[in-house]
């Protein structure tokens, strides 16, 4: 099968499952949930579903459980609304992506911050010790040259 048709296909997926989620499934461990991304095996017989709870009251292993639940329902109605042969069996995954963006852009916004706390320092303040920085060499600070081999 081609890529672009496989590509098509999981993005059809990704927009149905969206609205039949959203719509259709009454589980209450659901609630909200962005589907970040699918990926389909090249035989279209087993699609993972990658999610995001929005703004989750549950853990995302209590939506996984009731997507999972729910899981032979949304096949069932995909395999109607996009007229599929075989309706891929789904598989959902949480998408940790979300989580690490976040996490990293508060590291760079947290590095920025100091490093415009540092540069904001009076020019007369002597700078700052590091404890990586390495410590005085003593024969260099002592003056005395160092033996002669």
């Amino acid at each position: 099968m081609s890529q672009s048709r496989t590509q098509r296909i999981e993005s059809e997926i990704q927009r149905v499952l969206a609205t039949l989620i959203a719509r259709e499934v009454k589980d209450p461990r659901v609630g909200n949930v962005t589907v970040t991304a699918v990926s389909c095996s090249p035989d279209m017989r087993n699609a993972r579903v990658y999610f995001t709870p929005f703004a989750a009251q549950h853990a995302p292993e209590e939506v996984r459980a009731g997507l999972t639940h729910a899981a032979g329902f949304l096949r069932g109605e995909l395999g109607r609304r996009l007229s599929l042969r075989y309706a891929p069996r789904l598989q959902f995954v949480f998408d940790e992506t979300v989580e690490g963006a976040s996490r990293l852009t508060s590291l760079i916004d947290r590095a920025i911050a100091g490093d415009r706390a540092g540069a904001a320092a009076p020019e007369d303040a002597p700078p700052r010790e590091t404890d990586d920085a390495e410590p005085p060499h003593p024969e260099r600070t002592t003056g005395a040259e160092p033996p002669r081999r």
